[in-house]
C-alpha cells in the first residue's frame, strides 16, 4: 500500500451493502468510487445490520461492526459516539459523518483533532416518527454539523442555500447519484409475489409515516378493479404502529402486495418490470428511489414537495401532497398511456448523465483535499 494513501472513515449510517436507507445507498455508491481513487475507506455500521460481528472487507472497502442499542431514539446517537471514539484511535485523515442526528458528535470529534466533513442528507426533524425533544436535538446536530465541521456538504440545492442563509457558512453541493443494476436474469420474484410484468405499481421506500404508504393504497383502492397490482417493497427496522396500520389497510384492499425489504437482483427485477413508481412522501433530502425508477425508464408520479420539485420534473409527474383523489386521478392517467420504449430510454440516458456517481465522488474529493491540505 502506497505510503501516502489518505484514509477516509464513515459514520451516521446503519451499514453497507444492501442495508435499507437512502444514506446507506450513498454511501455505499460513494465509498467504492472514493477506493477507485485510491482512498482507503472503512464504514462503521451498527452490528445488527451486518452479516457479520467481525471487521471484514467488501468490494475493497473495510466494513466495520459496531455494537448499538437496539433504541430507536438512540441507536444513532450512541453508535456515532463510539464510533467518533475508534476514530480518535485510528486517526483517518477524515472523518465523514452523514445525517444531522450523528452530526452531534462533531464537537466532540473536533475536540480529538478530527478533520470532519459533514453531509446533510435532509431536516430529519421533519420526520413524522420523533417527538419533540428529538427534533430538538436534531436541530442541533445540524447546527453542530453546519458551524463545527470543517468541510460541509449537501445533496440538494435547496439545503445548500437554506444552510448557507441559516449558519452564513459556504456548504458544497453534491447530489446522490443513481446507477441501474442490471438483473442478467430472472429471480423468480414476479412468480413469487404473483405479478405479470407492466401490469404493477411500484412503491420502494422504508415502511415509515413520511414514505406515506398509506396514502397509496387509499389512492390506488379508489381505481377499483384497474387491472394492476400495486407493490410496496420495504420494511421497517423496528415495531410500530405505522407499520401495522400500513398492514392492516393492505390487507383489507384487493391487489395490494407487500414484499418486504428487497435487495440486489430481486429489487432490480421488481423496478425493471413495473409500469409506473410513486413516490407519495412527506419528507424526502433527495429522493434516490425516485431516481432509480427514472433510470430505468419509467414514468413516475412524485408529491409536490421542495425536494422531489428540485428534480425538476414535468408539471404532471407531480400531485399534491396528501390529496388522495388527486393521487388516484394521477395513476389513472399514467396507467392509460404508457411511455414508449424510445421514450424510456431517453430518459434512462438522460438521468445517467446528470446523476453519475463518477461526479458525486469527485465533488466529495475536492471537499476533502479542501479540509486536508
Amino acid at each position: 500500500m502506497p505510503a501516502d494513501r489518505r484514509r477516509v472513515m464513515m459514520l451516521g449510517l446503519r451499514g453497507i451493502p444492501n442495508v435499507q436507507g437512502g444514506v446507506e445507498k450513498h454511501v455505499e455508491m460513494l465509498a467504492g468510487r472514493l477506493t477507485a481513487h485510491g482512498w482507503e475507506v472503512e464504514v462503521v455500521g451498527r452490528r445488527r445490520y451486518l452479516p457479520g460481528r467481525a471487521p471484514h472487507f467488501w468490494n475493497g472497502i473495510r466494513v466495520t461492526p459496531l455494537w448499538s442499542p437496539r433504541m430507536m431514539a438512540l441507536e444513532a446517537i450512541v453508535h456515532t459516539f463510539l464510533g467518533v471514539c475508534i476514530a480518535a484511535l485510528r486517526r483517518p485523515d477524515i472523518l465523514h459523518i452523514h445525517a444531522v442526528g450523528p452530526a452531534l458528535l462533531v464537537p466532540l470529534a473536533r475536540l480529538m483533532r478530527l478533520n470532519v466533513v459533514v453531509t446533510h442528507h435532509g431536516y430529519d426533524y421533519d420526520r413524522q416518527k420523533w417527538g419533540g425533544f428529538a427534533k430538538s436535538m436534531l436541530r442541533t446536530g445540524e447546527r453542530m454539523g453546519m458551524r463545527l465541521a470543517q468541510g460541509r456538504i449537501a445533496i440538494s440545492r435547496e439545503i445548500v442555500e437554506t444552510m448557507g442563509e441559516r449558519y452564513r457558512v459556504p456548504v458544497a453541493l453534491v447530489p446522490n447519484g443513481v446507477a441501474v443494476s442490471r438483473c442478467d436474469q430472472a429471480t423468480g420474484i414476479l412468480g413469487e409475489f404473483g405479478l405479470t410484468r407492466r401490469r404493477y405499481i411500484l412503491l420502494a421506500a422504508r415502511l415509515v409515516p413520511e414514505k406515506r404508504q398509506i396514502d397509496l393504497i387509499r389512492a390506488y383502492a379508489k381505481l377499483e378493479n384497474c387491472g394492476f397490482d400495486l407493490v410496496l417493497a420495504g420494511g421497517a427496522e423496528f415495531v410500530n404502529a405505522y407499520e401495522e396500520e400500513v398492514r392492516t389497510l393492505a390487507s383489507r384492499v384487493p391487489g395490494v402486495v407487500l414484499t418486504g425489504f428487497q435487495t440486489g437482483d430481486r429489487l432490480a427485477e421488481l423496478f425493471a418490470n413495473a409500469a409506473l413508481f410513486v413516490l407519495p412522501s412527506s419528507h424526502e433530502g433527495m429522493p434516490i428511489a425516485l431516481l432509480e425508477a427514472m433510470a430505468y425508464g419509467l414514468p413516475v408520479l412524485a408529491s409536490d414537495i421542495v425536494a422531489n420539485r428540485q428534480l425538476g420534473l414535468p408539471a404532471g409527474d407531480y400531485f399534491p401532497l396528501g390529496n388522495i383523489d388527486a393521487l388516484a386521478s394521477a395513476i389513472a392517467e399514467k396507467i392509460a398511456s404508457p411511455p414508449d420504449e424510445q421514450e424510456a430510454l431517453a430518459q434512462t440516458a438522460r438521468v445517467e448523465a446528470a446523476y453519475s456517481w463518477s461526479s458525486v465522488a469527485l465533488k466529495t474529493l475536492e471537499v476533502y483535499r479542501a479540509v486536508t491540505k
